[in-house]
């Protein structure tokens, strides 16, 4: 299914620059427009924002949509997210294919000691958002310049990836079907993978992305009189470990679930005193219902029994975020030709435990998700990662390829 020789229509053009050697079939204008794509990431770097409170960057994207010429540009939707409509040459084919971008950033702060690192404090593009942003603005300047298409391509730019649930707020605004969606599709850096490359699998692929919160009430004392007490402590420490035994002793082996004990808080810090109350909190990762049902089910009966056997009591709150993203195989396979098309190879990704709020779009129209290699960087999520900018010559490709081969002029 995924292609391991390219399609090398385009131009394959070796490109030097001061930060090192890019090779690989790209459209020639990306080229050009490369620097200018650089500057629009870094200053998005620069200026990060967090959850729903990405005015500035909605700011600018819409400011440059305008000046690209996009036929339709709406704000607000899930708060502050940004569409932009562009139309083909002709519209005979009747169809409408989204390309959805995330904007927001994360509250780390920032240790890479780059010239144009986190004017913010507290508040970092650790997860290449910033890159996604600009690779998508970068699509959406050629695709309005040459229109080489047969329907209408929709840009959809997001806020709240990072746990606000931003991509189920423009759905739950109507953006699907206010916009006639029938396709939709997103990318993701991935460090480690060689810069420019591509990896995509069809079906379950991001793992669903819940939470807990555990109170655990005892009777607090002093710690030289542990027999007075109830300590919640000892409690809790023996759930920390309890919990581990739904992935063990209760999941089919061969069916993938994470239980992560996160935090751990005592209601007091005193060395001498056993505290009232602990709180445990943590996240569940699972990729199918069945499994996401198991690990509720199972979570809250443990806590719950693992504190009246120490004469405690347990009150467990398990919440649904982000469901399993699962991805369409039509569009799927259709992703990856046009991934092999732009960088010579699309690979069999593996699967990923962490979530994804695409998910929520996934649900409601068919689309795929693809990742694209970000070289030798640090993790996301972590205060020294950055964008790789060699990557934005092949992120731009594709999602123009992607609306130029599935809706092709004649």
């Amino acid at each position: 299914m995924f292609l391991t020789q390219a399609h090398k229509y385009e131009t394959l053009l070796k490109i030097v620059y001061h930060f090192g050697t890019y090779s690989m079939p790209i459209k020639n204008r990306f080229a050009d427009l490369h620097q200018e794509i650089t500057e629009w990431r870094r200053d998005l770097h620069e200026n990060p924002e967090i959850l729903f409170d990405t005015h500035r960057t909605a700011g600018v994207v819409e400011q440059k949509l305008r000046d690209f010429g996009c036929d339709e540009i709406v704000t607000g939707l899930g708060r502050t997210g940004v569409v932009g409509v562009i139309k083909g040459r002709a519209d005979g084919s009747g169809k409408v294919i989204g390309l959805r971008a995330d904007m927001d950033a994360l509250p780390i702060h920032e240790q890479t000691g780059l010239a144009y690192a986190s004017k913010t404090d507290g508040a970092m593009h650790a997860c290449g958002h910033d890159g996604h942003t600009a690779m998508l603005l970068g699509a959406a300047k050629y695709l309005c310049e040459t229109r080489n298409f047969d329907g209408t391509a929709v840009v959809i730019f997001q806020p709240a990836e990072e746990g606000g649930g931003g991509g189920k707020e423009m759905c739950d605004d109507g953006m699907m079907d206010r916009f006639g969606i029938q396709e939709v599709y997103g990318m993701h850096n991935w460090p480690g993978a060689p810069t420019g490359s591509f990896s995509i699998r069809p079906g379950a692929f991001f793992a669903a992305s819940d939470a807990f919160h555990i109170e655990i009430e005892g009777k607090g004392g002093h710690a030289a009189k542990p027999h007075e007490a109830i300590d919640p402590t000892l409690v809790a420490s023996h759930m920390v470990l309890a919990l581990q035994s739904i992935v063990s002793r209760n999941a089919d082996p061969v069916h993938q679930m994470v239980v992560s004990v996160t935090s751990f808080e005592t209601s007091s810090t005193a060395f001498n005193v056993i505290p009232q109350r602990v709180l445990l909190k943590g996240t569940v990762r699972t990729l199918s219902p069945e499994m996401r049902d198991l690990a509720e089910k199972r979570l809250v009966e443990i806590a719950e029994g693992t504190a009246q056997t120490f004469g405690a009591t347990a009150t467990a709150t398990y919440t649904r975020s982000y469901p399993v993203m699962v991805n369409s195989e039509e569009q799927t396979e259709f992703a990856a030709q046009v991934a092999a098309s732009v960088s010579g190879t699309c690979e069999e990704a593996p699967l990923v435990m962490g979530g994804e709020d695409f998910a929520f779009m996934l649900e409601e129209r068919p689309g795929a998700y693809i990742l694209v290699g970000n070289g030798d960087s640090a993790p996301v999520h972590h205060p020294e990662y950055n964008f790789n900018d060699d990557t934005i010559l092949a992120g731009c490709s594709w999602w123009a390829e992607i609306i130029e081969q599935r809706m092709p002029a004649a």
